[in-house]
């Protein structure tokens, strides 16, 4: 059977989310636990979407592939079902930094990287000393200029839609760097933290970072919001794109198609991407649209 785990974590003393020999990682210690729990050899996850050193989530999403008289077994005398009990039993042994929310099982076609149709991330910046809060330093950057929450947003107009990011992108030998760029917004939370709300089909790496680095150069002024779309366009790396501190990032959120798309979305995404992207499935109703690998 296959199981879908919905789960959180501080990314602080994680190495990101791959496992890496002799480093704790959130996929090695997860990997660990399900094993421990389970009482099988190895328990292999398959995650939405891999998060570097230091960043943060919310809503991430996994799947492993299991028998079903495996996780029957582990429920013991609970009065749980096997997959609510599997949820007790993992978060008994796991450290408070690291929480499964749910387990369930999987309907058919689901894969976690693949099946998803987008991931959305938050990144929060302090740009006041009064707004510096210690209690909240593991995932709010500090930043010591003031931010133009507008100019901000209208640099991010022109990177909105279907693009080749290689010039926010660490290149990857093999993969593309085409993703489709939802949503990039900023407005001010209840606190009055900047806060951006980043959601696309897929993120290269270091995208939403680079991003965020070119977002700040103009909110500062140090920029004028014109440029980010410049970079953009130029489709190389700009030295003048800092890639900001992780702690200041959270996925907080992965979206999926309806069930009966599933298995449609995850072939469509697997196909090397191109611009103009293959043909996919979107949210329901809204038919089918362009994209591409689900690499993020």
């Amino acid at each position: 059977m296959r199981l879908r785990l919905d789960l959180a974590y501080d990314g602080t003393d994680f190495h990101g989310w791959a496992t890496q020999p002799g480093l704790r990682t959130v996929q090695g210690t997860l990997e660990a636990a399900l094993a421990q729990v389970l009482r099988v050899d190895s328990v292999p996850l398959t995650v939405a979407g891999r998060t570097d050193t230091g960043v943060h989530a919310r809503g991430q999403v996994a799947h492993l592939d299991v028998e079903e008289g495996v996780v029957t077994a582990t429920a013991g005398r609970s009065r749980r079902t096997p997959v609510d009990a599997l949820v007790g039993r993992l978060n008994g042994v796991l450290q408070g930094d690291l929480r499964v929310h749910r387990v369930r099982e999987a309907p058919a076609g689901f894969d976690a990287r693949f099946s998803a149709i987008w991931r959305r991330y938050a990144y929060r910046v302090a740009d006041a000393p009064e707004l510096v809060d210690p209690l909240t330093r593991g995932w709010v950057l500090a930043w010591r200029r003031p931010l133009d929450v507008e100019a901000m947003n209208r640099a991010a107009a022109a990177l909105l839609g279907e693009h080749d990011f290689a010039a926010f992108c660490k290149r990857r030998e093999g993969a593309t760097t085409i993703r489709t760029l939802h949503e990039l917004h900023w407005t001010r939370d209840a606190a009055g933290l900047a806060v951006a709300a980043v959601r696309a089909d897929a993120f290269c790496h270091n995208m939403v970072r680079a991003l965020m680095g070119a977002m700040l150069a103009v909110g500062e002024g140090r920029r004028d919001p014109g440029w980010p779309g410049e970079v953009l366009a130029r489709g190389e790396r700009n030295p003048g794109v800092t890639v900001v501190h992780a702690h200041g990032l959270t996925l907080e959120e992965v979206g999926y198609p309806a069930d009966d798309a599933l298995a449609l979305q995850a072939q469509a995404a697997r196909r090397v991407r191109t611009l103009p992207g293959p043909l996919r499935y979107d949210e329901p109703g809204g038919g089918l649209s362009r994209r591409g690998d689900a690499r993020g």
